[in-house]
């Protein structure tokens, strides 16, 4: 991001308790060419996203009501692309280490550099973001997955169900899908298929037990989905399949 009109096309989402900090900040931030909006709790945050994608939401981690952390959870099942900076006066150690484990950029103490966080924002804004959706209803394998993911540059959304997940490719374009092939509802299979129709050209991996990864769906992955992994997963293999991924695209 290198001049003004780069920086216009950049939208920010001040979250900040601290109405004069929030308006502060988010008063320089303009100045320097960037679109910047307020709000001033977590829940006036999900609000505005979801009547408008941001480029970069900047967080309290301490508010009321709902802490950043949290929002910023909620905030990727909406937008998954979105990048985080987190701020704190305070020394909340554990909040900052969830935060950098979800996938949040940096933790910015108070009183920031205001310059920093500027630097921060155009390297994010220059960077090629891959994005992945994890499709599980099972926490700990979504969780696994992520960090895998995380660790070769995708920022990752989750769905819980065939449904959830069929909803959020209507709305956002991913580099990678992982479908659990056992899923509530609606299977893994015809997730897959369904999501196939809406976007013919994403990379799709099953993920579920040998037991359930039945002959239907043997028959299905050479039309439908790159690769199956089994369950239960180890990290070496995952991250063999997910280079295998890049060096293709």
């Amino acid at each position: 991001m290198n001049n003004l009109n780069q920086q216009e096309k950049t939208r920010v989402l001040v979250v900040d308790g601290d109405a004069a900090l929030a308006r502060t900040t988010a008063l320089i931030l303009k100045r320097k060419g960037f679109a910047v909006d307020v709000a001033l709790d977590g829940f006036a945050a999900i609000q505005q996203i979801e009547q408008y994608p941001f480029d970069i939401v900047l967080l309290d981690i301490r508010m009321p009501g709902m802490n950043g952390v949290e929002t910023y959870k909620r905030l990727k099942v909406l937008q998954p692309d979105i990048a985080a900076i987190m701020m704190t006066g305070f020394s909340v150690e554990e909040r900052r280490q969830t935060s950098l484990r979800e996938g949040a950029l940096a933790v910015l103490t108070k009183p920031f550099d205001i310059e920093r966080m500027i630097k921060l924002i155009e390297d994010a804004m220059q960077q090629v973001k891959l994005l992945a959706l994890v499709v599980d209803d099972y926490p700990d394998t979504c969780a696994l997955l992520a960090r895998i993911l995380q660790q070769k540059g995708y920022t990752v959304g989750y769905a819980e169900s065939g449904e959830h997940a069929i909803a959020l490719v209507k709305q956002q374009k991913y580099d990678l899908i992982l479908i659990a092939v056992k899923l509530p509802a609606m299977d893994g299979l015809q997730t897959c298929l369904a999501i196939r129709k809406l976007d013919p050209a994403v990379t799709v991996v099953m993920t579920g037990y040998r037991a359930e990864v039945d002959t239907l769906v043997e028959t299905a992955l050479p039309r439908s989905t790159y690769a199956c992994l089994y369950k239960p997963f180890e990290a070496e293999q995952v991250l063999a399949l997910v280079e295998e991924i890049g060096r293709k695209k």
